[in-house]
Order: structure tokens, then sequence, then C-alpha cells
């Protein structure tokens, strides 16, 4: 196993889930339900399947041999997850971005490292050997960077908006919606684990390290089932369904504007799912602590995307104060990623 390709596959989707949602500031006219199916139905819905059929060999044999319980499991968790990533939207609304993330994405990191072994039964094993120790110590390590970017965030909304309430603020309802997103957006690394047997059987028909592009089939199209019926809710609702269509009829101008929006809406879905292309040829390089995986994908991401913001000057104008709290922050995560790594060189030695 290459731990350095492994670590350096891992930065590159993670780098990838930082800027995915980025278009989504550029669409004009569309509503939430509208732009978020348009890209779900990119990432959660298509490219599995074009990537499992271009990178999966004998994929109908695969398909026909996998387990029904592997598939079963994996899309069930994968719905699950589409229910979290649904509540971390509705979480924002009530307490904001930063503590949004800093709960949900830590509580993610964790449960979703920690779960797989501990259901396999392995966890304390693992922990007591020299290797485990580190990896433990890193997912402690990379859950407190997590949180100070959490406390980070906060001053700076402080800093910035300077006494302007720009949501609703209602933490009673804001933190269970938290909470729960951070639990079931962990049902993804689980819906990964328990699809395995399905990449086991790609492995044996010669896909290699693109055996992990066949649980997407159905880890994924959970999370899709359920964004659609959601999204649909929303649409009849809203009656925004004419969205899609409606600028169509309008002047050229406003054409190229809908072409625009769908444009957007399929290049998050291509780097939203482009983070897990990257996720699965990392995770497949990572040794006997694989299941680390998760943990070096979410810190690296939360240390991404600090970067990307400092580039972008999205901190200028904070205090000090606030921006030594970063600082410490990326730091601490910088700090999990190595405590993560040499844990798992550990485990190659």
């Amino acid at each position: 196993m290459n731990l350095t390709e492994g670590i350096l596959l891992h930065a590159v989707g993670a780098f990838s889930a930082a800027l995915c949602y980025t278009p989504q500031k550029k669409t004009v006219s569309w509503s939430w339900q509208t732009f978020w199916l348009a890209q779900a139905a990119v990432c959660w819905l298509l490219l599995p399947i074009v990537v499992a059929v271009l990178t999966i060999p004998e994929l109908l044999t695969v398909l026909r041999e996998a387990p029904a319980d592997a598939m079963g499991k994996s899309f069930a968790l994968g719905a699950l997850y589409g229910v979290g990533g649904t509540a971390f939207g509705l979480a924002i609304r009530y307490v904001g971005f930063s503590l949004t993330y800093a709960v949900s994405v830590g509580l993610s990191c964790v449960l979703g490292t920690l779960l797989p072994p501990l259901y396999h039964g392995t966890l304390m094993t693992t922990l007591a050997e020299a290797g485990g120790a580190w990896i433990g110590w890193g997912v402690v390590v990379g859950t407190a960077g997590i949180a100070f970017c959490g406390l980070a965030g906060v001053a700076k909304e402080k800093d910035l908006i300077r006494g302007n309430n720009l949501f609703q603020f209602d933490v009673r309802k804001g933190l269970p919606l938290c909470i729960l997103a951070g639990v079931l957006s962990a049902c993804y690394s689980f819906a990964l684990d328990q699809g395995q047997p399905i990449a086991e059987v790609a492995e044996r028909h010669g896909a290699g390290s693109f055996q992990g592009n066949v649980i997407y089939l159905f880890s994924n199209t959970g999370a899709f089932l359920v964004t659609c019926l959601y999204c649909v809710h929303l649409h009849r609702k809203h009656r925004s369904f004419a969205e899609y269509r409606l600028l169509t009829t309008a002047e050229p101008s406003n054409r190229r504007r809908l072409g625009w929006n769908y444009l957007l809406a399929c290049l998050t879905g291509c780097m939203w799912y482009t983070q897990f292309f990257f996720y699965g040829l990392g995770h497949v390089r990572m040794g006997n602590y694989k299941f680390s995986s998760w943990a070096i994908h979410m810190i690296m991401l939360v240390a991404i995307s600090l970067i990307i913001g400092l580039l972008m000057k999205e901190w200028s104008g904070v205090r000090r104060p606030t921006l030594v709290a970063l600082y410490v922050a990326l730091l601490t995560l910088v700090a999990s990623v190595l405590l993560l790594t040499y844990g798992n060189y550990l485990g190659t030695v």
C-alpha cells in the first residue's frame, strides 16, 4: 500500500468537497430546492451510474454476484445520509453556518470513523495497538480542531455582523438539527463500509483501485431518493416546479441565464462526486487502518475550507483574537492529520 499516495488522494477529494457548493452563490432566480435537486441528480444519480459503467469491468456480472444484503444496507444508510444533509441545511437557518459546521462535522468525524470498527468488534483491539492509538488521538485532536473552527466562525460572525440579525437564531431548534445532521451524515461512512462486499466482488473482476465506485450505485441513490422526495414536497408547497423551464420562454438573456444555472448545478454535482471518487482511490491505499479515511477526509475538508476562506479574504475585517482562534484551529487540524498519517504508517510497517 502506498500511504503517501493515499493521503494525497484524500487531499484532492477534500479540496473538491471544500469548493463544491460555491457555484450555488452564482445561480439566479432559482429556489433552494430547484438547485439542490438539479445538483443531486448529477452527483447522486447520474455520475454513480456513468462512472461505474466506465470503471467496473463486467458490471452486470458484479451486480448479479454481489450480496443483496450489502446492497440493501448501503442504500438504506445512504438514505439516512440524505436526511442528514437536509437537517444540515435547516440547522444553518437557526444557528448559522459556523456552529452548524462545528457540531455536525465534529460528530460526523468521530462517529463516521469509529462506528465501522465498533460494529465489526475490532475497535478496542485496534486502538490498543501502537498505530491504532495514534489514530485514536488523531480523531480526538481533529475533533478539537473542528470545535475551534466553530468558535472562530462564531467570533467572525459577531465581528462582521455587528449586531445585525441576518438569521433568526434559535438554539432550541438549531442544536437538535445539528446533532441529527452529524449523526446521520456519519451514516455515509457506514454505508461505504457495509457496501464493501460489493467492492470485493468488483475487485475479483478486475476493478482494482476503482472497486469502491460500485458502492456509490447504492449509497448515493439512497441519498438521492430522500432528497428528491423532500425537494418535490417543497416544490409542491411553494409551486416552484416551473423554475426548471420558465426562463426558456423569456427573452434570450434569460434563456442563457437558465442554461448557466444548469451548468452551475452540474459543476456542483461533479465536484461533490469527485470528492468520493478520490476518497475511494485513497481509501484502498490506507493499509490496516483504512477506517481512518473518514476522519482524514473530514479534517482535511475543514482545514482546506478555512484556507480557501483566508485566500478569498472572507476573514478580512475581523478582530485579532478571532484570527488567533482561526490559526489555532488550523494548526490543530494539521496536527491531527499528522497523527492520523503516522498511525497509518505504523500500520503498514
